[in-house]
């Protein structure tokens, strides 16, 4: 009969736990931000565990990083394992029943926060914990993430098992800062030799604009900057509609 040590079996907590916040957004920033740690601690944790498991987890082409094969069915189950130890030690909290809410962080930032405030008047005596994300808005599964409700960008189709309510529509707009919108009319040619600014890495809101436009293919989506949230593209800056609207 051979008998062990469950903890030798087990990786160090706080290096899934750093794993699975960095794999929602595939960023070690945004998962220190998280966290409350440095960069490089994140970097530590994960090197940690992909010595520990004999495997790498994430993949970096350039400045992008994506989840391995590995990394995806790890991140998958580690999303369950964390909700059900969240679940566990919530009756013990002496906090009483929150509602756990998740929504983008540019939209938090403009509407939600003073939404809430207005929610709290009528219904004080239930807490919201409010988790802001940068990327993963338009889906939600609320068997393996930490949330009740989530404000997510779509057309309401999230899957049978969920109810949903319309809050408003969303209006995709190009804009530039006046020097540059000038007095001639944008074309394809000055969006392709324009620098573009990109609210994420995946660049799908210039996309989604491009393809609506019927200018799918005709402008170089791969390069311009990519920011957070267009709040820090546009500090200081006097913004005017390329479209016109």
């Amino acid at each position: 009969m051979v008998s062990y040590h469950m903890t030798e079996r087990i990786p160090p907590l706080y290096a899934l736990r750093a794993f699975e916040v960095a794999a929602r957004s595939c960023s070690f920033t945004r998962a220190a931000q998280e966290l409350s740690l440095t960069q490089s601690a994140i970097s530590r944790h994960i090197r940690t565990l992909e010595e520990t498991l004999g495997c790498r987890l994430f993949e970096r082409n350039g400045p992008r990083l994506s989840l391995s094969d590995e990394g995806r069915r790890l991140s998958s189950q580690l999303k369950i394992g964390f909700r059900i130890i969240e679940d566990a030690c919530q009756p013990f909290r002496g906090q009483g029943a929150n509602l756990r809410l998740k929504s983008p962080s540019t939209l938090t930032m403009r509407w939600l926060l003073h939404a809430l405030e207005s929610f709290k008047r009528p219904a004080p005596a239930l807490p919201v914990q409010l988790s802001s994300v940068w990327m993963d808005f338009d889906s939600v599964d609320f068997y393996s993430e930490p949330f009740d409700c989530a404000i997510l960008l779509g057309n309401g189709n999230f899957g049978a098992e969920v109810e949903t309510c319309k809050l408003f529509d969303e209006w995709l707009i190009p804009i530039c800062s006046a020097d540059t919108l000038g007095d001639q009319p944008w074309g394809t040619e000055r969006l392709q030799a324009a620098e573009l600014i990109h609210p994420s890495s995946d660049r799908r809101d210039w996309r989604r604009w491009l393809n609506r436009m019927d200018l799918a293919g005709q402008v170089t989506l791969s390069k311009g900057k990519v920011f957070d949230t267009l709040d820090k593209g546009a500090w200081g800056v006097d913004w005017r509609s390329v479209s016109g609207r």
